[in-house]
């Protein structure tokens, strides 16, 4: 499974970090990206977000792990506020293997993925043949000029480490 993190209120580096922290208490975390600074979409009128990515093994099923995301986000302390908006931390669950379902709860590969440098850019470090079902492999998406066109900048040359590691 891949997870997209994002954060771009308060301490960003922290807010990711301690979602990987909490995230590691019920995934067996594989890889995790460096860090990339990235502008909003969407609702451009707030700060610049950090983003990773995280690759891990998991028991649970796609709707579980929704579940436990969602729990994390609010560990951390995200608040609720306008869609696209800014947010203390955004957890997405990006893909699950082979997965392709739309569960009603949840739809894997996340439905807008394919399009956003700022989730495929961090996962194409750690995993560029990674496959969103329906779409093609990581690397192969980011490749593709719409995806290109999208700012994001590397802040790091070092992954995050992996909680745990």
């Amino acid at each position: 499974m891949a997870v997209a993190l994002g954060s771009n209120v308060g301490n960003r580096e922290h807010n990711i970090a301690a979602a990987l922290q909490f995230l590691s208490g019920f995934v067996e975390v594989i890889a995790v990206s460096s860090l990339y600074e990235t502008e909003p979409m969407y609702e451009t009128r707030q700060p610049a977000f950090l983003n990773a990515a995280m690759v891990a093994k998991a028991r649970q099923n796609p709707v579980e792990l929704l579940r436990i995301l969602k729990m994390v986000e609010n560990m951390v302390g995200r608040k609720v506020r306008e869609r696209n908006g800014p947010r203390e931390i955004d957890l997405d669950l990006v893909s699950y293997g082979n997965l392709r379902s739309d569960l009603g709860v949840v739809a894997v590969p996340h439905p807008r993925a394919h399009e956003r440098r700022f989730v495929l850019e961090p996962l194409n470090e750690i995993a560029p043949e990674l496959v969103l079902p329906g779409h093609g492999s990581v690397a192969s998406l980011l490749a593709r000029p719409i995806v290109q066109s999208q700012k994001v900048r590397r802040t790091s040359d070092a992954p995050i480490p992996i909680p745990g590691h």
